[in-house]
């Protein structure tokens, strides 16, 4: 809708639809998602594209199938949770014609991965082949960053980096090289993976080995994210291996389950032998003396609970465990719990919606990562021959304001750019943008389809 787009949404639940109606420009049709007579009443037969996003797997897949018999052509997005289609869904061949599944634990597991692996010193985001990554950091107050210029970040790191955006209380900043860095600002950093660990440092955040990892809830989440640490052999024999099997993950000493659910532990412990599986209630202050968890070096809160990962990962904090990394279900809770002092939040909303939005997006977008409450958004995109930028100066071009040209790879070589760099086809271009300045980056790198 941000983007002017014509949308329309089936919602079935009365008050869902009303409440929709109320906040989005957008046309409402309380019925089923799998009605026929809803979906050309919707304008099937001249949509671009369908997302199903129900509760239900099955339905996802069917409606996709239904709005296939009335428009080929149309792109089709379903939301699965089952981990046998998610399997299907990486296949070559397209599972009933649907062109994308998104499966929603996968795209948690892996953010609580890529967060393990860093150390969950912070919010990682990885750009898809190119040895850099984007970390987001806190600024404390003995940071040797703190009252420095981004020219002088940049000298004081003494890597080749860049600061893309500040969060500084209800303000998001794209900066310039002569913005102030103050301490309590939360600042967004692209760097190579092996350099990010000393930057950390330098803002105030001292690493530490991850040794011991204490996962709370062994439901799909927390199975995922125990699959996703376990070695390459085990990865291999299971569904979702192959998805999993991008991380190289840290060598770790031991791994502890909590789970309250006696059937649940007997399935995690029958499938990672090697693990130790207590079966006990998080919320049992009188459990976390007695098991002595307080020596964990980091703890990770996977329930379906939103509260009680939040209350759960900042008890054991206070217990003694440095680190901790929660799930909560929308955005909005993201900045709640960091405030609280949670180390790493994932939103599994916004990563499910992230990668919905990297297939919807045209003009040669390739991905979309949003950052700051989604407020600010980072798309990478390949450029054509005949996208408006190639062949022109970054200094030259007119960009929107609250964006910011953060890395360019061309010919396997990443790179930082200047403003002197001319851009060539088939470069790959990743940017930060301020939501509402998409359609404006687009008429400057994208091709026009």
């Amino acid at each position: 809708i941000q983007e002017k787009s014509d949308v329309v949404l089936i919602e079935r639940n009365g008050k869902t639809a009303r409440h929709a109606s109320n906040r989005l420009d957008c046309l409402v049709i309380q019925d089923e998602g799998n009605n026929l007579a809803a979906l050309e009443e919707a304008g099937i037969a001249k949509a671009d594209a369908i997302i199903c996003v129900t509760d239900s797997d099955e339905i996802n897949m069917i409606t996709c199938g239904l709005a296939s018999t009335r428009n080929p052509n149309i792109l089709k997005i379903a939301r699965v949770r089952n981990p046998d289609y998610a399997k299907l869904g990486n296949t070559e061949t397209p599972v009933l014609g649907i062109d994308y599944l998104v499966h929603p634990d996968v795209e948690a597991a892996k953010a609580i991965i890529r967060a393990i692996e860093h150390g969950a010193l912070g919010d990682i985001h990885s750009i898809a082949d190119t040895p850099f990554e984007l970390g987001s950091i806190d600024v404390a107050g003995d940071s040797a960053f703190a009252g420095k210029t981004i020219r002088e970040f940049r000298v004081l790191a003494g890597v080749e980096c860049l600061v893309t955006l500040i969060e500084r209380q209800e303000e998001c900043i794209i900066p310039t090289g002569k913005s102030v860095i103050e301490a309590g600002d939360r600042i967004h950093v692209i760097a190579r993976e092996k350099d990010l660990g000393g930057i950390f440092e330098l803002s105030g955040r001292k690493t530490k080995s991850i040794k011991r990892i204490g996962i709370v809830g062994g439901g799909r989440i927390g199975s995922l994210v125990l699959e996703g640490l376990s070695g390459d052999g085990f990865r291999k024999r299971t569904p979702l291996g192959k998805i999993l099997s991008l991380f190289k993950p840290q060598t770790m000493k031991q791994v502890v389950v909590i789970e309250k659910d006696y059937l649940v532990c007997k399935d995690i412990s029958a499938r990672f032998p090697d693990i130790l599986v207590i079966n006990e209630d998080i919320s049992d202050e009188g459990f976390v003396d007695e098991e002595g968890i307080s020596d964990l070096d980091l703890v990770v809160t996977t329930t379906e609970n939103q509260e009680l990962n939040m209350i759960a990962a900042l008890y054991l904090k206070k217990r003694g465990i440095e680190r901790a990394v929660a799930l909560v279900n929308g955005g909005g809770y993201t900045g709640i719990a960091r405030s609280l002092g949670i180390d790493v939040v994932v939103p599994l909303k916004t990563v499910v919606v992230d990668s919905i939005l990297s297939h919807l997006m045209g003009g040669g977008v390739k991905s979309v990562h949003r950052v700051a409450d989604g407020t600010v958004e980072v798309l990478e995109l390949e450029l054509a021959s005949e996208t408006p930028a190639v062949g022109s100066l970054l200094s030259a071009l007119k960009l929107p304001d609250g964006s910011l040209v953060m890395l360019v790879t061309r010919g396997g070589d990443s790179f930082i750019p200047g403003g002197d760099c001319v851009f060539t086809g088939g470069d790959h271009v990743v940017l930060i943008v301020k939501k509402g300045g998409e359609a404006d980056v687009e008429r400057v790198f994208g091709n026009g389809k």
